[in-house]
């Protein structure tokens, strides 16, 4: 049914009607400790509240997909259905409502919002990637989504641009893969890809562990470049893009390496700790970053 013209948005403070479902001041609260919401503050502030209203509903369905109590899945299909009544009209969590009307201002397309769903759906049921190429298509679902609503919502979205986004998220995602094999593994998951971890002779146990064995560095120094890769081939898009549309880029790419320098400083160890970069290499890294981006570009188009 139709809602009329005086139809009122639900209170924001009100919770939530589906039981497990956060409400929106617990999602947004953890947008000051993410590198999406931080590195957003340096567009205009129509674009950033675009872009919080997509990190509120990226946020949201990851933490029904990891953290809600109860029967995920069925969490997950109610956010589907809140997804549809964001197109249709009648969303009733205040975070889908936000979202609809970006959905409406930037002429958002629905499948990007589906795959991220798509994403946490696999999480329920898929605990280990044999392959590389099968961690890649997963990344396809849980990370490149996101690039592409960014570039919708800067109007800057071509299939060249969204190749390079391809590289930059996919890169970053498994740059948060790689400093959470402990977590993950505490969660029954393994993103390190079971064909690599055998080439290093790397088990679970070494996972598990609380120290890392030579195995398990080897192998991350060979995830951890592989990752790098990816940033690199995708920070181009940092030029491309150009303002601070560009310069958001460069830090988010900047970020992927700055962790990336922590983790090898750290020698690869990532069980016993999350390494951190310091703000002065951070700073370095965007430096680099930036001086890199807009340096001509010699690749093939």
């Amino acid at each position: 049914m139709r809602s009329s013209p005086t139809h009122v948005l639900p209170d924001v403070s009100a919770p939530p009607v589906e039981p497990g479902v956060p409400g929106e001041a617990d999602v947004m609260a953890k947008a000051g400790r993410e590198n999406f919401p931080v590195a957003s503050r340096l567009l205009p502030a129509a674009d950033r509240a675009h872009l919080l209203a997509i990190y509120g509903f990226a946020r949201l369905v990851d933490d029904l997909g990891d953290e809600a109590p109860g029967d995920r899945g069925r969490l997950l299909d109610w956010l589907e259905a809140e997804l549809d009544r964001v197109y249709a009209g009648g969303a009733t969590h205040p975070l889908m409502a936000r979202l609809a009307a970006t959905v409406r201002a930037r002429e958002l397309p629905r499948e990007p919002f589906l795959h991220l769903i798509q994403a946490n759906r696999q999480d329920q049921t898929v605990a280990r990637y044999r392959t590389y190429a099968d961690l890649a298509a997963y990344c396809e679902l849980s990370a490149n989504p996101v690039g592409h609503l960014v570039l919708y919502v800067l109007r800057a979205a071509t299939p060249a641009r969204m190749r390079l986004s391809d590289s930059v998220c996919t890169g970053l995602q498994l740059v948060e893969h790689w400093q959470d094999v402990a977590e993950d593994l505490g969660r029954g998951r393994v993103y390190l890809p079971l064909e690599d971890m055998e080439r290093f002779g790397c088990t679970e146990g070494d996972l598990a562990a609380s120290r890392p064995s030579p195995a398990f560095r080897r192998l991350m120094a060979f995830e951890a470049g592989r990752a790098r890769g990816l940033l690199d081939r995708g920070a181009p898009l940092a030029r491309d893009l150009g303002g601070r549309a560009g310069f958001a880029v460069a830090a988010f790419v900047a970020g992927g390496r700055a962790a990336l320098d922590a983790v090898d400083r750290a020698g690869f160890d990532v069980l016993g700790r999350r390494p951190r970069p310091s703000r002065p290499s951070g700073a370095w890294a965007l430096l680099r970053t930036l001086a890199g981006s807009w340096r001509p570009w010699r690749g093939s188009g």
